[in-house]
C-alpha cells in the first residue's frame, strides 16, 4: 500500500512512522528544518512502546511522488487551501482521502442524509477550493487520539501510552480500502477503531477540544492544571454540554461529558492550538471553535457561554497576530 502524509508534523509524522513498521511504501510532505532532517537522518519517533526510525521518501513537492493508494492529510486547518493546489499529482481514480484533523470537516455535510445535505462550509472551506479539488466521495473521515510533539527537527515524541485512530466514511461504507489500511496501522503499533458514525466520532473528540482549546487559549496552561480550579472545571462542563446539545440537533451523539472532563483534568499536555499559540503559527480558530458555534446557529440552538469564551479566545488570537478570520 502507497501511503502518503500530506503534512508530517508531530501527528503526521507519527503517523508515517506507524505506517512504514506496518509495511507500507511511505512517502511524506513536510517543509523546511524538518523536512531537512528527515532527508538527511530519516524520522525517529519516541513512543511509549518502541522507539521508530524509518526513511520515508520525503519532499515539498507532490508532483515528486506520484499518485498514491491513500493520502492522508494532517494539516491544521488553516493549511486547507495549500493543499486543494499541491494535491492533484497525489491522486488517480481510485485514491482515497484521509483527512486526520480537529474540529469540523470541510465534508461534514457530504452525505449527510439530513436537510443540510451538501451544505458548503465558507468558514472551514473558503471558496470551495478542497470541494473541488478533492471529491468527497473520496473521503475517509479520521479522528486521531495521540499527544504529539516535535522536540527537534526529524524528531517525535509520542507520549500517549495508547494512541487510537478511529476511521469512517461520510457515507458509513466501510470499504476494503479503509480496512486495508486500519490493518497496517495496526501493524505499526496502533489503535485503530473503524466505524460507521464517523461524525459521532469527530463530535466526541471535539468537545474536549471545544473544551481545552478555548481554556487552554485563555488560561495558556494544559488542562490538568486549568480544571484544578472548581470554578474553570464548571465553566468546562457548560462549555461540553453547549456542544453536546448542537451535535444531537445535528444527530450525532457526542458521548460522556463527564468521562471527557476526568481524562482532561489528568491531562498534561498542551493542546495543539495553544502550542500554536506559543510557538506563533497560525491558529485553527475557525474549525475547532468558530464552525461549531456556526453550526448551533444553523439548527437552532443557543450557546451563550461557548459565545462568550469563543469570542474571547478569537480576540486572543487576534491579538498575538495568529487569526484574521
Amino acid at each position: 500500500m502507497k501511503v502518503c502524509i500530506y503534512g508530517a508534523g508531530a501527528v503526521g509524522g507519527h503517523l508515517a512512522a506507524r505506517l512504514a513498521d506496518g509495511g507500507a511504501e511511505v512517502s511524506i510532505i513536510a517543509r523546511g528544518a524538518h523536512l531537512a532532517a528527515i532527508r538527511e537522518n530519516g524520522l525517529r519517533v519516541d513512543a511509549r512502546d518502541a522507539v521508530l526510525q524509518s526513511r520515508p521518501s520525503a519532499t515539498d513537492d507532490p508532483a515528486t511522488l506520484g499518485p498514491q493508494d491513500v493520502v492522508v492529510v494532517t494539516v491544521k486547518a488553516p493549511s486547507l487551501p495549500q493543499i486543494a493546489e499541491g494535491i492533484a499529482p497525489l491522486l488517480d481514480a481510485k485514491t482515497q482521502v484521509v483527512f486526520l484533523m480537529n474540529g469540523i470537516p470541510w465534508w461534514y455535510f457530504h452525505d449527510h442524509d439530513g436537510p443540510l445535505e451538501g451544505t458548503r462550509l465558507g468558514r472551514i472551506d473558503p471558496d470551495g477550493k478542497i470541494w473541488r479539488a478533492i471529491d468527497p466521495s473520496r473521503v475517509i473521515g479520521g479522528v486521531a487520539y495521540t499527544a504529539c510533539t516535535v522536540t527537534a527537527p526529524g524528531i517525535i515524541r509520542a507520549a500517549n501510552p495508547r494512541n487510537r485512530i478511529i476511521l469512517g466514511r461520510p457515507d458509513s461504507r466501510l470499504t476494503p480500502i479503509v480496512t486495508d489500511l486500519a490493518e497496517t496501522m495496526r501493524a505499526g503499533g496502533l489503535e485503530v477503531e473503524l466505524t460507521d458514525t464517523i461524525r459521532n466520532a469527530i463530535w466526541e473528540k471535539l468537545l474536549m477540544n471545544l473544551v481545552g482549546g478555548s481554556l487552554g487559549i485563555l488560561t495558556e496552561s494544559a488542562m490538568g492544571d486549568a480544571l484544578s480550579h472548581p470554578a474553570v472545571e464548571a465553566l468546562a462542563r457548560d462549555i461540553a454540554t453547549e456542544g453536546a446539545a448542537i451535535a444531537t440537533a445535528l444527530g450525532c451523539d457526542a458521548g460522556d461529558i463527564e468521562a471527557g472532563l476526568s481524562k482532561l483534568k489528568t491531562s498534561t499536555h498542551k493542546q495543539s492550538i495553544l502550542q500554536d499559540l506559543n510557538l506563533g503559527r497560525a491558529m485553527e480558530i475557525d474549525a475547532l471553535l468558530v464552525a461549531p458555534t456556526e453550526l448551533a446557529r444553523m439548527v437552532g440552538i443557543t450557546t451563550p457561554i461557548l459565545d462568550r469564551i469563543v469570542g474571547l479566545a478569537v480576540l486572543r488570537a487576534r491579538s498575538a497576530g495568529l487569526y484574521a478570520g
